[in-house]
């Protein structure tokens, strides 16, 4: 079993390199789009073809771009090694395994909010979990709260990322229906995809603390009360 510190170690060099990766395809793209060299949306493995297929037969553009293109699949080689790893951690670690019946909840949501909580009974109430990741509503001196969407950027940058990108997730690509599914889409309608994503992303900071005091899976029927 590994300790909460390596593991948040493993994390970050895993988020590290992803972000490397943006950049360097970022990179690519702008150096291109600087030309009239539009790559587009390119999901996989499309992005390096698409971008050999533009420099192809023009010297100065492949001595510019091959070398962000090599480091990049170098980056990207390193991030698919640590996945096997987390994916193995995920296998062997049954509340990990539990935290993954949450829709929107893949294994580095579930290890990362392992990792960062460590110990469950730290928190009294499973509400403060989410002021502790940083994704509640700031509140003003006056008292009134601040909806304007941003997060109070106290707790942890990566878990707060991995959770908002689970809220959407369960937003929108899980077809099936679920309490917390569908008073998210309502947040939505009424103020917005990212408000509701944000306010879904700390509801799921809750349940998964709910579920790991009380050893539960992820209930699907039954209404969590706002």
């Amino acid at each position: 079993d590994i300790d909460s510190h390596s593991l948040r170690a493993l994390l970050a060099s895993r988020a590290l390199l992803v972000k490397i990766k943006r950049d360097l395809e970022n990179h690519v793209r702008g150096l291109l789009k600087n030309l009239g060299l539009v790559i587009g949306r390119a999901k996989f493995n499309v992005f390096a073809v698409r971008a050999e297929e533009l420099i192809e037969g023009r010297p100065e553009l492949i001595a510019a771009i091959r070398p962000l293109l090599e480091a990049r699949n170098a980056v990207e080689q390193q991030v698919s090694e640590l996945d096997r790893k987390v994916m193995r951690l995920a296998r062997h670690d049954a509340q990990v395994r539990r935290f993954m019946t949450v829709p929107g909840v893949g294994p580095i949501t579930a290890l990362a909010f392992k990792a960062t909580i460590d110990d469950p009974t730290r928190f009294a109430r499973s509400r403060s979990v989410g002021a502790y990741v940083g994704l509640t509503c700031r509140r003003h001196a006056s008292g009134e709260v601040d909806w304007s969407g941003r997060i109070s950027k106290c707790g942890d940058a990566m878990l707060r990322s991995y959770l908002f990108e689970a809220a959407g997730v369960l937003l929108t690509r899980v077809p099936k229906w679920s309490a917390v599914k569908a008073w998210g889409v309502r947040l939505a309608k009424r103020n917005g995809l990212r408000k509701a994503k944000v306010a879904v992303a700390r509801k799921l900071a809750v349940i998964l603390h709910r579920m790991w005091i009380d050893g539960t899976e992820f209930n699907w029927s039954k209404e969590i009360a706002a």
